[in-house]
């Protein structure tokens, strides 16, 4: 029997962005929908061609979305929220961009977006669904069906994408009155078959229903939903029941009673063994194994694979090899970038050459290619990395050893530093600050892409920095701002920003990665031992200052998040590559603090990203997460206040360890959620000061100063207002200069008049 292969999703966002920059004019007004649509179209014509050249097995079918998957699941069963539901309403997508982005009528009715999460444990975000208790579902958005018709034309075999109803119910969240999500599975379930029913009949093979929540600690109710949601699926194409992100080894008995005609396992994250495992997979299954790494970019090993598989295919009839996830994780073609030293690009591997590993690995399998000379070839430069200087540091090395002796907490608790920061700092009740970041504007981007082209000097670009820097300053102090920042229109990006001061990292030029919606970030690579090269930030901090007398925030991106945000490194843990970052920020900590700077944010919104997705994992992994987090501010005065911001995930899962941080602010994001989460913070008692943002920044509306207070009073139910800080719910980057000062002017009118009444 042959093996065959296949990708379980391919990037959506096109090879330069095309997806991003069609999407951002369709907002703005410059594009029609007709021209939107046509960007889509094409964006998915050269995904399935390039799939087919490459000599992919199958054509992805239903892996493109117009903002995230999960949104566009949504929509397909007709999860629209009643808020944005309306008889005026154009077409769907604008109704998907609303649910995403909120919204503002001619009568000036704002409609707020929904929540947006981490998916899993990666840096793509989805929007999530709500769901009430007697709504209904239906087959409402049928792009799907479209893209069927597209593929087809190229005269390939198609594997069309689900995503389960039951992972779908799991992410989403109860709005009202409460209830038992799974009480919806019988309506859900109907939309589906009719869903699966219109796909047979267009001919498909092969369906590939992804449910990540295997990986997950299931209770029986769950357990017995996904065996009866399979039940349902017999009699249309055939099911690939698809996992990823982590081991299902604990559920593979109830996998084994499943009425599915294949299995996908993520063996990058589980080197599964499959002797093991046989007796749970019956013999007319396919299995599906994911050996190449759709989360990181470091070429395959590919004689390993070759070894593992080769071990155990006497044991499977019915064997297909493919990536261990989505590939929209990564970057799309390796050859796009040129800078590269040639023995650091032969590291690397990206969605094309991913693709390429699978297709030559299936070769050498089937003896399309006889000798297995080929893969020895692409395996040489891993081997060559092994002992490269350019990885190894043996002074960083030491420093960590050294640290193993040190205790990481600050020299006071915090109601200690509490009070003498209350002295020193002398700040209102209620302070007022923003999360760090000011408008990224079209005259910022071209400045630095001059200074990167070297049309013009360092000392041009650092001139003309320091006039927006002094514009936002001079905006913050007219705003009434009571704690400022900089603004940070020098930083390209929260994480590569700082990696370029750091030693250890490399850069792309066209790395681009989907964050949500048309939101792309570019990771950096995390290729060695890590250290400081020079201060990153202190300049810019002490421009700052010098310019207002109120204090000025620091801003720097916690080592947890620039290990989450980069693509790191195989051959070393997360617990020593985070803790040389944190040595890294300890030095620029302690360097600004010696420039005056009594105020220095630590941003940290990847913290909950890193969690393991096996509650049994979760203890060794904040254990060490938060001692690198507590390192970078190690020996620092009590004087010196430490901020962190987190976004976007669910806390309710790390508040021992966000306690632990032992932050004296912490700043989150509530707004979509209406404060819910401060309900949390309460009833778990967290001791420090907070910030609870009272408005959304990804949103283009203006929050009126009676939002803004209605939260407020919310906050104040929740947090004594001694320890209540007022921002928005995240960086302004996005936002015009516009909407940031009319938003930021509501919100210290809103704190104004409640400080009034305190």
């Amino acid at each position: 029997m042959l093996i065959k292969n296949h990708i379980l999703g391919f990037p959506r966002i096109g090879l330069k962005r095309e997806l991003k920059i069609a999407q951002e004019k369709y907002w703005s007004g410059k594009i029609s929908l007709e021209e939107l649509l046509i960007v889509g179209k094409k964006i998915r014509k050269k995904n399935w061609k390039k799939q087919k050249e490459l000599g992919l097995d199958f054509l992805t079918v239903g892996d493109f979305a117009w903002y995230d998957h999960v949104l566009t699941t949504s929509v397909m069963v007709g999860n629209i929220p009643e808020r944005h539901k309306s008889e005026n309403q154009k077409n769907i997508l604008d109704i998907l961009f609303n649910i995403a982005r909120g919204k503002s009528s001619s009568d000036c009715k704002t409609v707020h977006a929904s929540e947006m999460t981490k998916w899993f444990n990666t840096n793509y975000h989805y929007i999530v669904p709500e769901f009430s208790k007697n709504q209904n579902f239906s087959f409402f958005y049928k792009q799907l069906l479209k893209d069927i018709e597209e593929a087809s034309v190229l005269n390939h075999p198609i594997k069309v994408v689900l995503l389960s109803p039951v992972t779908y119910l799991w992410l989403g969240k109860i709005k009202g009155k409460n209830f038992n999500k799974l009480d919806l599975l019988p309506k859900l379930l109907n939309v589906y078959k009719k869903i699966l029913k219109k796909i047979y009949k267009k001919n498909v093979e092969w369906v590939q229903i992804d449910e990540p929540i295997l990986t997950l600690d299931l209770d029986d109710s769950w357990k017995n939903a996904i065996k009866n949601t399979y039940t349902n699926f017999q009699n249309f194409s055939k099911i690939l029941l698809t996992t990823y992100f982590g081991s299902i080894n604990h559920n593979l008995e109830l996998v084994s009673t499943l009425k599915i005609d294949g299995l996908h396992l993520d063996c990058v994250s589980e080197k599964y063994n499959l002797q093991e495992i046989h007796k749970y997979i019956q013999k007319d299954w396919i299995l599906s194994l994911g050996i190449i790494n759709g989360k990181n970019i470091w070429r395959a090993n590919l004689i390993f694979w070759y070894n593992y598989l080769k071990k155990y295919l006497r044991l499977y009839l019915n064997v297909w090899i493919s990536t261990s996830c989505s590939l929209l994780h990564v970057p799309m073609d390796l050859s796009l970038e040129k800078n590269f030293k040639k023995e650091i690009k032969e590291w690397f591997s990206f969605g094309f050459q991913k693709c390429f590993e699978l297709v030559m690995l299936t070769n050498v399998l089937n003896k399309k290619i006889l000798s297995i000379d080929c893969l020895k070839k692409w395996v040489l430069p891993l081997q060559n990395r092994e002992n490269s200087s350019i990885v190894h540091n043996s002074h960083v090395k030491l420093r960590i050893q050294k640290l193993q002796k040190i205790s990481s907490n600050r020299l006071s608790p915090y109601k200690i530093r509490f009070n003498i920061q209350k002295k020193i700092l002398n700040l209102p009740d209620l302070p007022l600050t923003t999360i760090g970041s000011f408008p990224q504007t079209s005259e910022i981007r071209k400045l630095r892409f001059n200074l990167r082209k070297k049309k013009i000097t360092q000392i041009d670009y650092d001139r003309e920095i320091k006039k927006y820097i002094k514009y936002a300053i001079l905006q913050q102090e007219k705003l009434g701002l009571d704690v400022l920042v900089h603004g940070e229109p020098e930083r390209n990006d929260m994480v590569e920003y700082f990696s370029e001061y750091l030693e250890g990292f490399v850069f792309t030029n066209y790395g681009w990665v989907q964050s949500y919606g048309s939101r792309c970030v570019k990771p950096p690579i995390i290729i060695g031992d890590i250290s400081r090269i020079t201060p990153m930030t202190v300049y810019w901090s002490k421009y700052a200052q010098s310019l207002t007398k109120k204090f000025v925030k620091g801003m720097l991106t916690g080592p947890i998040t620039i290990l989450c945000w980069s693509f790191p490194r195989e051959d070393l843990s997360h617990e020593i590559i985070s803790k040389q970052i944190a040595c890294a920020l300890m030095d620029e900590v302690k360097e600004l603090e010696n420039e005056g700077i009594n105020i220095i944010q630590i941003d940290e919104p990847a913290l909950r990203e890193g969690l393991p997705l096996r509650i049994c994992d979760h203890k060794e992994y904040l254990s060490w997460a938060t001692e690198a987090f507590r390192l970078c501010s190690l020996n620092i005065k009590d004087s010196t206040q430490i901020h962190t911001h987190m976004c976007y995930c669910e806390f309710k899962d790390i508040m021992p360890a966000i306690v632990k941080l032992d932050v004296d602010v912490i700043t989150i994001e509530t707004s979509r959620s209406d404060m819910d989460l401060l309900e949390f913070f309460k009833k778990f008692k967290y001791p420090n000061s907070i910030g609870p943002g009272v408005y959304d920044i990804h949103s283009p509306n203006i929050p009126t100063q009676k939002w803004i207070i209605k939260l407020l009073k919310t906050a104040l139910k929740h947090i004594p207002y001694q320890r209540l800080w007022v921002n928005p719910d995240c960086g302004l980057k996005t936002r015009t200069w516009d909407e940031s000062i009319l938003s930021l002017k509501n919100m210290v009118q809103a704190v104004k008049k409640i400080r009034k009444k305190l």
